[in-house]
């Protein structure tokens, strides 16, 4: 198993994670909706899936 020798301070430890970070997801808003969702994904509005601004499906109302 790997052991290191030397403990690795705080400061070499940090600066090595510098480069590991979160990104914000990136919306766009749809032209049909104006709804802001994922690009490149369907979502859903008012009970209609919608794909590149149209509609693909709607939901069943169960009665």
């Amino acid at each position: 198993m790997a052991h290191p020798k030397r403990k690795i301070s705080r400061t070499r430890r940090d600066k090595r994670r510098t480069h590991v970070k979160a990104t914000p997801k990136s919306y766009v808003i749809c032209q049909t909706t104006g709804e802001p969702h994922l690009p490149h994904r369907a979502f859903w509005h008012e009970g209609k899936l919608y794909y590149k601004g149209k509609v693909v499906m709607e939901k069943e109302v169960l009665a």
